[in-house]
């Protein structure tokens, strides 16, 4: 499947969007599924887009807000009251990302992935005042328990709060299968997407294996090509198979990986968000990058048909690379020559630092709580 997409121009992609095949069926009692908007045409443009980032590894208390060419980059401290104890944004080994973006008078609210835990999602959309009522889509970017463990927490706090019937975005239903992960004897479960829970939430899925059009405003990779020279680490192995609603179908997997019973992660499910900011160029949102910053990147602007890149930003899953790879990779981003560079969660320390080298002052570090607004 990889090697078909990678062979695709953008007119071709554009094709098989919109002659996907998403599931119509009922995945699990009760769950609505609908074919998402396939991206077909030019792809939607905003006139601005701020991301907040709403968990991450840590938090720079006492860091200042300042502006960096064109970008705002706003910081959170702690949060101080008249009466209450001060309160302070937590951080995990997990990312979320909320996302508002405006054209003229219209607006959008996304939430990308939910972090590792409910309590720390939860307090963190609390400080930063993000109103989960005003969401107008959910995106899960892969099956990764650090990056969708804070959902259920999340939607029993905001019952009956959220938008009826609200879409949730999943790259297919590889997201599903449980999971293991890690290697030697530090292996163990790696957890599960709750059909139950979302079920009673009431959410809309809408499977993205290809591109697809999120609120009009944005719009995702679906399947990521191999182009570049980047390969897939596979930290996790997905177990094939459902049983009383946990895990994932079968027939709804890729014809190759029906008949297996564990298979490693090459995440053909893993989906990157992108946005087109006006007079500015391409957001591209990798949110973990298995598949690739670079190739996540060619992949936007491939479907896009715009070469100008504003902005990468997201986990890069560069940490457990070697520094050769780590430097080939910053290489080649300062090839595709974005004016900003934005390494969250599982980019590394040494990444940041050979990306700083090679690319100097387009590294912006983030924080939890910071928000980058791009755009008038």
């Amino acid at each position: 499947m990889s090697k078909y997409l990678g062979a695709l121009s953008r007119r071709q992609l554009l094709a098989a969007a919109g002659g996907a095949a998403f599931f119509k069926g009922s995945l699990f009692a009760g769950i609505g599924t609908a074919r998402a908007q396939p991206l077909s045409g030019p792809v939607p443009e905003v006139d601005r887009l701020a991301v907040r980032v709403v968990t991450d590894s840590y938090h720079h208390a006492f860091e200042p807000s300042r502006k960096v060419g064109n970008v705002e980059v706003q910081r959170t401290g702690t949060s101080l009251s008249k009466s209450g104890p001060p309160r302070v944004l937590k951080n995990e080994w997990g990312l979320s990302m909320h996302l508002e973006s405006t054209r003229g008078a219209d607006t959008r609210q996304v939430l990308i992935d939910f972090g590792f835990a409910a309590d720390t999602l939860n307090n963190n959309l609390e400080l930063l005042r993000v109103d989960p009522s005003r969401l107008d889509a959910l995106v899960l970017s892969h099956g990764h328990y650090d990056h969708f463990g804070g959902l259920v927490g999340f939607l029993q706090a905001n019952k009956g709060k959220l938008k009826t019937g609200i879409p949730f975005y999943l790259g297919g239903e590889e997201c599903f299968c449980t999971r293991e992960a890690g290697i030697g004897e530090n292996v163990g479960n790696f957890g599960y997407l709750d059909r139950k829970a979302i079920d009673e939430a009431g959410l809309k899925i809408l499977f993205a294996e290809r591109p697809t059009v999120i609120g009009g405003h944005a719009f995702t990779t679906g399947t990521i090509p191999r182009e570049s020279f980047e390969r897939v680490l596979s930290p996790t192995r997905m177990t094939v198979g459902e049983k009383d609603g946990i895990g994932c179908f079968p027939d709804k997997l890729p014809a190759e990986k029906r008949n297996m019973t564990v298979v490693p992660d090459d995440f053909l499910h893993e989906q990157a968000t992108c946005f087109l900011v006006k007079d500015r160029g391409l957001v591209v949102m990798t949110s973990c990058g298995h598949r690739g910053v670079v190739n996540s990147t060619l992949t936007a602007m491939k479907l896009s048909g715009v070469k100008k890149v504003h902005a990468i930003l997201g986990g890069f899953h560069l940490a457990p690379h070697t520094p050769d790879y780590q430097r080939q990779t910053a290489l080649a981003i300062k090839e595709l020559n974005p004016d900003f560079l934005i390494p969250m969660h599982c980019s590394g320390e040494a990444f940041i630092a050979i990306a700083t080298q090679e690319l100097g002052d387009k590294v912006l570090r983030s924080s939890t709580g910071t928000r980058f607004v791009f755009g008038a």
